[in-house]
């Protein structure tokens, strides 16, 4: 049976690779096609604060809030193109040591994430409403949590 739902599809796609698990959470790397070499992440909120400073390079998807500060106004930073290389193709042959996922963000609204998460090994796909909810899946995946903690509606189950 082919991987029918293994496909980057879109300028921001990466690939999750969770390579284990430890007291704080899971370690691991992901790979997006701006760039040669994997990002490692110690836990996965290393993984979010990354994948954030990624979107704002490329600037997509475009955030819904803009960061607020207080006191010098940024001096706000020119534009620069980016230019992809690495093919999805290479990109979909990366794996993790425990779990593969594709990551495809589709809004950043309400100062969260909402989109599509492909767990490789399985061949299925879930949308995701949060960063926490994504999150949860990623370790519901790779059974670090109780099914019970797990909230009805966060599941890979095909109901």
């Amino acid at each position: 049976m082919a991987n029918s739902q293994c496909y980057i599809g879109t300028p921001n796609g990466v690939v999750l690779c969770v390579d284990r698990k430890s007291g704080d959470g899971l370690d691991g790397h992901f790979w997006h096609g701006y760039r040669e070499d994997a990002v490692k992440f110690s836990r996965l909120y290393e993984f979010v604060q990354e994948l954030e400073k990624f979107f704002d390079e490329i600037r997509f998807p475009y955030r819904g809030t803009t960061m607020r500060t207080f006191g010098v106004a940024a001096v706000p930073r020119q534009r620069q193109e980016k230019t992809r290389v690495m093919a999805d193709e290479k990109l979909l042959e990366k794996r993790g040591d425990l779990g593969t996922f594709i990551v495809r963000v589709q809004h950043r609204q309400n100062s969260s994430w909402q989109g599509r998460l492909t767990w490789i090994e399985e061949d299925k796909t879930v949308y995701f409403r949060s960063i926490w909810e994504m999150i949860k899946l990623v370790e519901s995946a790779l059974d670090t949590v109780d099914s019970e903690e797990l909230m009805e509606n966060v599941s890979w189950s095909e109901e």
